[in-house]
C-alpha cells in the first residue's frame, strides 16, 4: 500500500492506516528528516525478525535504533542521564542525529541484553503525527541503496518499487534526503562521533 502524505497537511486517515498496520505487526517505510527509513513496532517480535532478515543481520546484533516521539519517552529504555547529556539532547533533538546511550537494564526482549541503544527523535512532521498514536517506539533503520556511490535512493516511487514485496505500507512524502543522521556515542562519558552525517556536531 502506497500512501502519499504532505508535510504541511498530513492526511490523518493515512496516518491511522499506518498505525493499524504497525500495531498488527506490519512493516512501514516512512520519511525522516534525513533519509527514508523502514521500521516496525519494537514490541512486535515477528516484525522485528522480518526486519532483521531484510537487512541480512541477526536481530540480537542488529544496529537498529529506537525512534521516539520526544525525550520524555527515553526513560524506560536508557539509563538515567546526567545533566550535561540531558542538556545536549534537549538542545539538538528533534533533529538529524542518532545518539548511542547506555541501555536501561529492564528494556523488553529481544533488546534486553544490549548494553547500549541508538535513539532518534526526528523533526519530520509526518512522524510527529504518527509516533504519538503508537503503543511503543518504532524500531528504525535507514534504507541503503545497493549502489554505494548513490548511497540512498531519494525517489519514493523508486523506493516502493524495490521494497513493495517486503513491506505492508509506505508513507511517501516527496523526495527524501541522501545524507544520513550524524551518529554520536555518549556511552563513555565524552561524545564520540561514529558517523558524520546531516547533523552538525559539535555546534
Amino acid at each position: 500500500m502506497y500512501l502519499t502524505v504532505y508535510p504541511n497537511s498530513v492526511n490523518s486517515k493515512h496516518i491511522q492506516q499506518a498505525v493499524q498496520v504497525l500495531e498488527k505487526g506490519g512493516l512501514l517505510i516512512y520519511p525522516t528528516d534525513t533519509v527514508y527509513a523502514i521500521g516496525c513496532l519494537s514490541t512486535q517480535q515477528q516484525a522485528l525478525k522480518k526486519l532483521a532478515k531484510i537487512k541480512a543481520v541477526k536481530l540480537e546484533k542488529a544496529n537498529f535504533s529506537f525512534l521516539f516521539e520526544d525525550i520524555s519517552g527515553l526513560s524506560q529504555y536508557v539509563k538515567p542521564m546526567d545533566n550535561a547529556t540531558f542538556r545536549l539532547l534537549n538542545r539538538l533533538l528533534p533533529g538529524p542525529y542518532t545518539f548511542i546511550l547506555p541501555a536501561h537494564p529492564r528494556i523488553p526482549k529481544p533488546f534486553n541484553k544490549r548494553k547500549a541503544l541508538g535513539i532518534r527523535i526526528t523533526a519530520h512532521p509526518v512522524l510527529q503525527e504518527l509516533l504519538p498514536l503508537l503503543s511503543a517506539p518504532l524500531i528504525t533503520t535507514s534504507l541503503h541503496d545497493e549502489d554505494q556511490i548513490k548511497g540512498y535512493t531519494t525517489d519514493p516511487e523508486e523506493i516502493y518499487e524495490k521494497w513493495e514485496s517486503e513491506i505492508d505500507v509506505m508513507l511517501a512524502c516527496g523526495a527524501g534526503g541522501n545524507t544520513p543522521s550524524t551518529v554520536v556515542d555518549l556511552t563513555g562519558g565524552e561524545a564520540v562521533i561514529l558517523r558524520e552525517g546531516k547533523g552538525t556536531f559539535p555546534l
